[in-house]
């Protein structure tokens, strides 16, 4: 069981936390909830509570932001040790790790803010900003769905090492949520759904903020960077995002020396932000206009509906990159 790159440590570190802390509240606040009573918070150490919900769904965020690393460049020497960590990530994050393939390999970085892309951000048309961040999940996942579903039925066969890892995480993951809904449903919603939720919400929205008011076109400027060190440490420099579009294979512990060597001499100042916080306290909050980089107020095209990537895509060979490496 060897890594490719000992950074990934770290990703190893914040999925077994996860683990460790989804099993230990389960078992310290089980007796607190019974399947017929009526309570639906504990009794006692409420606190605590809080505080282990509000932790799971943040580390629940490092599961997908591990997924999304490990879609694009595995984290082990071996190929049957990445298939069983992505089934232990996908247990984790409840959805398939192997969906990302679909929808963020083939369809966001092969067609980046056009038609093809199920998650440009010119979808969100509300006035209010804030809308466009907090509502991105919720318009984006029906077209993400529809497509990815088509993928797998349509070319999924024809892949048949990516299909039978796709199936088996989905059926894993259902087995996993239904015995601990079985176990205790009240505590379920707690400990398992809600970060499971906000995992999935958290990480959709990320696109929203590192390519609005962007130019898909430019060489350089297609995507936001937020280069703060703590950040970075805690996101494992996901803020590089530039250097992860221009490198998708890229190993993450890799994006901040790409991004000083090849973009930060090139990129517009204002697409190198250093807090996220900030950045989005300025965007949503206050002032709260809906900008491009430039500082303009952001001209949105005409509504268009998703264009067909997946016969496209079936129409090529797909490479190991395309599909996840692991699983090509």
């Amino acid at each position: 069981m060897k890594l490719r790159y000992s950074a990934d440590r770290r990703s190893l570190a914040f999925l077994a936390l996860y683990y460790a802390l989804f099993l230990g509240s389960w078992l310290y606040f089980l007796p607190q909830f019974s399947v017929l009573g009526f309570e639906f918070w504990p009794q006692n150490h409420a606190w605590l509570f809080v505080l282990a919900v509000v932790l799971l769904g943040a580390l629940n965020f490092m599961v997908a932001i591990t997924i999304h690393n490990s879609i694009h460049c595995p984290i082990f020497v071996e190929k049957h040790w990445n298939k069983w960590h992505r089934v232990a990530l996908t247990l984790a994050f409840g959805a398939p790790a192997s969906g990302y393939v679909p929808g963020h390999n083939l369809s966001h970085h092969k067609h980046l803010q056009t038609a093809k892309d199920n998650t440009r951000t010119h979808k969100m048309r509300f006035r209010w900003n804030f809308l466009n961040q907090l509502l991105f999940f919720f318009i984006m996942i029906p077209g993400i769905l529809r497509t990815e579903g088509r993928f797998a039925r349509e070319i999924g066969p024809k892949k048949p090492s990516w299909f039978k890892q796709y199936r088996l995480e989905i059926w894993l993951s259902w087995v996993w949520k239904l015995v601990f809904l079985a176990w205790n449903w009240k505590l379920a919603l707690w400990l398992l759904v809600l970060p499971n939720l906000y995992a999935v919400w958290g990480i959709f929205g990320t696109n929203f903020w590192q390519h609005d008011g962007c130019d898909e076109n430019h060489p350089y400027n297609h995507s936001r960077n937020f280069v703060g060190a703590w950040f970075n440490f805690l996101v494992c420099n996901n803020g590089y995002h530039g250097a992860h579009h221009m490198r998708p294979a890229l190993h993450w512990s890799l994006y901040p020396a790409f991004h000083k060597e090849h973009i930060a001499a090139h990129i517009h100042p204002e697409l190198d932000q250093k807090s996220l916080l900030l950045y989005l306290w300025k965007s949503l909050i206050w002032p709260g206009r809906r900008i491009n980089y430039l500082g303009q107020p952001l001209q949105l095209p005409a509504k268009m509906e998703d264009q067909d990537w997946v016969t496209e895509a079936g129409k090529r060979e797909l490479s190991a990159e395309d599909m996840g490496q692991v699983t090509a």
